[in-house]
């Protein structure tokens, strides 16, 4: 099915999904519409404009591939499948997944992973191909980031604040993350090859959507960040 939604609000164009039998569905001129693909299992949707708020928020299983820009909250709570972001992202993105993946060419506002989890065998995973902003991974509980700096010019693979509340999970930044500041309640280190060999399939993916060589992006030095579980919640305050 072939959707122009430039007249459509977000309601009628989730409902005309729902109803199609078809499993492939594009979209085009798409021009912010919130919460696009929420909550759908078993469709293939791309994208072609700029997808609104909660794109494919509580996603269940369908990939989304969208060919611009996104807003925030990209993959709120999403259960599973896979979003596909031919751009840049808004803030929030990945808010509580608990399962499925991410991909994203360009960067990504702030706090990308909040409160992400593992969910029993659902490991949510996160690739973000720029840089990101403050509080990337705040009270992250699970899953794995990827950030990779690819794009960005001069400014930090990540702003301030990151991993704060971190509880669970992984986050790996390539870069030595010099002068970054991160909390108490987390470790951070130059990732081995056998970590770095954990996030090969991810990265791989990133570049069969997007271009690029895993080999030549690996080999550099990734930072992981892992929490403290004897010191979880010591900083909570960025003050303190």
């Amino acid at each position: 099915m072939e959707l122009n939604v430039s007249q459509m609000g977000f309601s009628e164009v989730n409902e005309q999904m729902r109803q199609t039998a078809d499993s492939e569905i594009t979209l085009s001129g798409c021009i912010g519409q919130r919460f696009l693909a929420a909550g759908t299992s078993g469709k293939y949707v791309r994208i072609h404009g700029i997808a609104g708020n909660a794109l494919g928020a509580y996603l269940n299983g369908s990939v989304i591939e969208t060919f611009g820009n996104a807003q925030d909250a990209v993959g709120d709570t999403m259960n599973g499948g896979e979003i596909i972001v031919h751009g840049s992202i808004g803030d929030a993105a990945g808010y509580a997944m608990r399962g499925g993946k991410i991909f994203v060419q360009g960067n990504a506002g702030y706090r990308a992973g909040i409160h992400m989890k593992a969910y029993q065998d659902k490991v949510p995973v996160m690739v973000i191909g720029g840089r990101t902003g403050s509080f990337l991974g705040e009270y992250q509980a699970g899953g794995i980031i990827v950030v990779l700096g690819l794009s960005g010019g001069e400014r930090p693979i990540v702003s301030n604040f990151p991993c704060t509340g971190m509880h669970g999970g992984k986050l790996f930044l390539r870069s030595e993350c010099a002068g970054i500041h991160f909390p108490h309640q987390v470790h951070h280190r130059i990732a081995s090859a056998e970590e770095l060999a954990e996030i090969r399939s991810y990265v791989e993916e990133y570049c069969a959507h997007f271009g690029g060589s895993a080999d030549e992006i690996l080999n550099v030095p990734f930072t992981l960040v892992t929490p403290d579980s004897g010191n979880p919640y010591k900083q909570m305050n960025v003050a303190n």
